[in-house]
């Protein structure tokens, strides 16, 4: 049974089981184990973004497709939502709408796209799809009535999603159960499915392929598998995941605006996300998310903890480095670090490392059996 559910791609290393089902457990159990506002907020966020990174991690790490319009596809997403549910009203059916109108406009666009431009070389389909996800975030910006414009769409939800929906009367293990975590389930389920359907994606004959082309795509074409149409199949795959992770980010959010969805700060963190985890692992999004979203939202926190006690006090350049202002700086750094121990990215050392471990015991038995 867990053989099928995750498509016989196991972790492979017994510390990274662990962390993978430590943060499956408080994912899961968020909204009783951490309760507060701030902290489902988080776990939303990391629940949205392991499917938005493992999206583009079959394109850039499975497939060797390096896009910069992936935020495009999120965007997509988020204002089908927004779109749909601010002018239709907060029903289910507006909300089956949107996703169906964002999975067709999303998948769709990444056939077009990768039809039209995946013959080119590699850099070029970079800059194309630089230049369209460009395009897409000035119009997001610009068409005021349709997509709010800077403002974005504020927009209500079913009412079953909403804070005031009780689903019990009394609190369940201390914590009343209400819209606001019922949403987060939804998302977080969601994300969980498509995350298991990636996976069994990249471990089927289809994702062979794909990584058969990363390695070597003239040789794939010359065994007679046509490269273009399994990149372009390969897009629209991500594309949808995308999208259906920007529909849960606005679902969430109840808003959508071109700075959460759209934003090339988004397309940086993803990218950073991606080879924090390591690329080519569909693991290393969920590593790589759950870390850049944690440090992300609490190294301010920290840092500014760390100032009101005093740490570095009366040393002026040390003090300055601690400020709350300087988190991003210390998130530089940590990126720049985790890079350099970890050039194949976490999941990729953690497996190597078990590997290594494997075959020094083997050699061990094999040659003390030898010495007998």
């Amino acid at each position: 049974m867990l053989s099928r559910v995750l498509s016989g791609d196991y972790p492979r290393s017994p510390i990274l089981t662990a962390a993978l089902l430590v943060i499956l457990f408080a994912l899961a159990l968020a909204p009783f184990l951490f309760p507060g506002a701030q902290p489902l907020n988080v776990a939303a966020k990391i629940c949205v973004f392991v499917l938005l990174v493992a999206s583009y991690d079959l394109l850039l790490g499975y497939t060797g497709i390096v896009s910069f319009a992936h935020t495009m596809f999120f965007g997509i997403g988020g204002y089908g939502a927004a779109i749909v549910l601010s002018r239709l009203g907060p029903s289910w059916s507006a909300l089956a709408l949107g996703i169906i109108a964002a999975i067709v406009v999303a998948g769709t666009l990444a056939l077009l796209i990768g039809l039209f431009s995946l013959r080119v070389r590699a850099i070029f389909f970079a800059m194309i799809t630089l230049a369209v996800a460009t395009a897409f975030l000035v119009l997001a910006s610009q068409l005021s009535g349709f997509t709010g414009g800077e403002d974005g769409l504020n927009y209500s939800v079913p009412e079953i999603l909403r804070p005031s929906f009780r689903l019990f009367d009394a609190p369940l293990f201390g914590t009343v159960v209400n819209g606001r975590i019922i949403t987060y389930y939804i998302v977080f389920f969601a994300a969980l499915a498509g995350f298991l359907l990636l996976l069994r994606v990249v471990n089927s004959p289809f994702g062979s392929v794909l990584q058969a082309i990363r390695e070597n795509e003239f040789r794939a074409e010359a065994l007679g598998y046509p490269v273009v149409v399994y990149r372009s199949i390969a897009s629209v795959v991500s594309a949808v995941m995308a999208a259906l992770a920007g529909f849960l980010l606005a679902l969430w959010l109840r808003y959508t605006g071109p700075d959460t969805t759209l934003s090339f700060a988004i397309m940086i963190d993803v990218l950073l996300m991606v080879v924090i985890g390591g690329m080519g692992t569909l693991y290393g999004a969920v590593i790589g998310a759950t870390l850049m979203t944690v440090a992300e939202s609490y190294l301010q926190t920290i840092l500014g903890s760390l100032g009101k006690l005093g740490a570095g006090a009366g040393i002026p350049f040390v003090s300055t480095l601690l400020s709350a202002d300087r988190w991003l700086l210390w998130l530089g750094i940590l990126f720049i670090l985790s890079v350099y121990f970890f050039p194949t990215g976490i999941v990729g050392k953690l497996r190597t490392h078990w590997l290594n471990r494997k075959n020094k015991a083997l050699q061990k038995r094999s040659g003390s059996a030898s010495n007998k």
